[in-house]
């Protein structure tokens, strides 16, 4: 099993910036893709960014292109999602998310974190 735990979210005024942690431990191949998720209450979770540990470019929704940017430590045990030029619509819960990576390709993210509010005010 995985456990995913997020820390860093906060309130920030527009155009400040947080680092989002995801500290994960458990089975490693259950995690060899990795990525955060938003969720505004009444919408649907969005997938915002995501890393695999086997190379390939990482993937940012297009509303985060050139203002977040996702990476994880030497270790693989930490990953993180830096952001930048905050807006108000970025308010959000966000999840880290785990998952397997087979024949070269990322399965369903089954591995979920508790989530952390990020708020951002204008």
């Amino acid at each position: 099993q995985v456990q995913l735990v997020e820390s860093g979210g906060d309130s920030v005024q527009a155009g400040g910036s947080l680092r989002l942690s995801c500290a994960a431990s458990g089975d490693t191949y259950s995690r060899d893709c990795m990525g955060w998720f938003r969720q505004v209450s009444g919408k649907e979770r969005e997938k915002v960014a995501a890393l695999s540990t086997v190379g390939g470019t990482p993937y940012y929704v297009d509303s985060v292109k050139g203002r977040f940017t996702i990476s994880q430590d030497s270790a693989k045990s930490t990953l993180y999602l830096q952001m930048n030029s905050l807006k108000p619509e970025d308010t959000a819960m966000y999840y880290c998310a785990a998952a397997e990576r087979w024949m070269g390709i990322c399965q369903q993210y089954n591995f979920w974190g508790q989530g952390t509010q990020v708020t951002v005010s204008s």
